[in-house]
């Protein structure tokens, strides 16, 4: 659970009496949610599909606003990939997949199955081959917090889409250790190169990046 400080017991001593961090610190836990008590809020219209938030590591997070380069990238990198995937698999984007303590709604999603097989759920990371985000402002969230996050949940190979730097990088092979979930491979490729499409551990085309950072 996390904890928030308050910084209101320092601005009461006033700035002339010496408060030791003992009597600075008023911790407060949030109470996490899970991804049932999520589903009950969304079927009680509570949260709607037009209210910008994911749930993450049991909080309702806040989504980044989508710029509309962010917004183009994501319909490019979704077009190259849907034309090339092979019958069984399906792409998805900004919809979401359910975690254990999760529901992320990533900007790529490779799903194996047909859609009519989530009439009543969403995908779980069994299900998931890939997860990709498309990233400007929220790179540093991306490479950090949703990197592990994605790891945690065993996911094979994760994408960023960086625009920043006009690299897509790809992570894979996940790890875990005592300092937490992450990926030990990770490969960059700039905007000249070809990016290998790899399903199940078969490479099933080569995307130039170009098709997907214009």
């Amino acid at each position: 659970m996390a904890t928030v400080t308050d910084s209101s017991a320092t601005l009461a001593a006033g700035p002339e009496t010496p408060v030791s961090a003992s009597t600075a610190v008023a911790p407060f836990t949030f109470w996490p949610w899970s991804v049932e008590k999520y589903h009950e809020m969304v079927r009680a219209g509570i949260l709607t599909e037009d209210d910008p938030v994911e749930l993450l590591d049991g909080a309702i997070v806040k989504k980044m606003t989508k710029s509309p380069l962010h917004s183009t990238v994501t319909g490019l990198v979704h077009e190259a990939v849907h034309q090339y995937l092979p019958k069984g698999l399906f792409v998805n984007s900004q919809q979401p997949i359910t975690f254990a303590e999760s529901e992320p709604e990533p900007d790529l999603v490779i799903v194996r199955g047909d859609r009519l097989d989530y009439l009543d759920r969403h995908p779980g990371p069994a299900e998931v081959i890939l997860v990709g985000e498309v990233t400007d402002s929220s790179l540093p969230r991306d490479r950090v917090y949703k990197k592990s996050l994605y790891a945690a949940a065993r996911i094979a190979v994760y994408w960023i889409v960086n625009i920043v730097d006009r690299r897509l990088e790809v992570y894979s092979d996940c790890t875990q250790s005592a300092s937490g979930a992450d990926y030990a491979r990770s490969d960059f490729y700039g905007i000249e190169d070809k990016v290998p499409l790899v399903i199940d551990g078969r490479t099933v085309v080569e995307l130039p990046i170009r098709e997907i950072l214009p």
